[in-house]
């Protein structure tokens, strides 16, 4: 209770502020960012809007965490790989998302394609290194003991490397849900014209404060769910090895 106290805070004296300021082109106070909120809902551009970001961001967290999380495990693994692919591996991993972008858009054109193949080249990086780390990092007489009882590399993954190494990919993937909405509301605000970035754009463009800021707060509200969703996740998995 006492964390709303600030935001409560801030809220009024942005409402303040606003209504002294007068009307204006480039600021709402909350009041009519509530009733622009509402507005949206109404009409449903802003479930629309959701919807389109929330496909594009999912399917590109998919994508990217299984190819991340392959090669993470693989790499983790196998020392001769992961020297191999070490130089490709640092080279393309400091590269912006947004800088795929006119790649992308020459080879997929406009829509969820382009979306979900930036959003995924994004998550790859988090799932790969962390599955990488906490697969390298699995105990020693495990993997001995996988040796001595000539289990399979699919068994010995199933059975010694998932469970030891399994809570901190979720981490990983925890951290790539949160790129996975970031780059997928980039992209839209760039190039893409859907979803909520590109609404955040389109109103912004036509001098609307108030739903701007609804928006924008809305995006901020649904990273803060889906990361208590995944927190919750975490929590009720793995308990305290979380």
């Amino acid at each position: 209770m006492k964390g709303l106290v600030l935001p409560a805070l801030l809220i009024a004296l942005a409402e303040v502020g606003a209504r002294l300021h007068g009307p204006s082109d480039v600021i709402a106070p909350p009041s009519q960012v509530i009733v622009a909120f509402g507005e949206a809902i109404r009409n449903g551009s802003l479930m629309l809007a959701t919807r389109d970001t929330l496909i594009a961001a999912f399917g590109g967290l998919t994508v990217g965490a299984i190819i991340g999380l392959a090669l993470g495990v693989a790499l983790g693994l196998s020392r001769t790989l992961d020297r191999v692919l070490e130089l490709p591996v640092e080279v393309l991993r400091p590269i912006p998302s947004v800088a795929v972008i006119p790649v992308a858009l020459i080879v997929l054109g406009f829509g969820y394609g382009l979306e979900i193949a930036i959003v995924a080249f994004a998550c790859v990086w988090p799932m790969l290194i962390f599955a990488r780390a906490a697969v390298a990092g699995v105990e020693p007489r495990l993997l001995e003991v996988a040796r001595a009882l000539k289990l399979s590399p699919w068994a010995t993954v199933a059975k010694i490397v998932a469970p030891a190494a399994l809570p901190r990919i979720f981490v990983a993937f925890r951290l790539a849900a949160g790129v996975a909405l970031i780059v997928a509301v980039t992209v839209e605000i760039a190039v893409n014209p859907q979803g909520l970035g590109a609404a955040l754009m389109t109103y912004g463009q036509a001098l609307r404060p108030d739903l701007t800021l609804a928006f924008l707060v809305w995006v901020g509200i649904v990273g803060f769910a889906l990361n208590q969703g995944l927190l919750l996740a975490e929590a009720r998995l793995f308990g305290g090895r979380g």
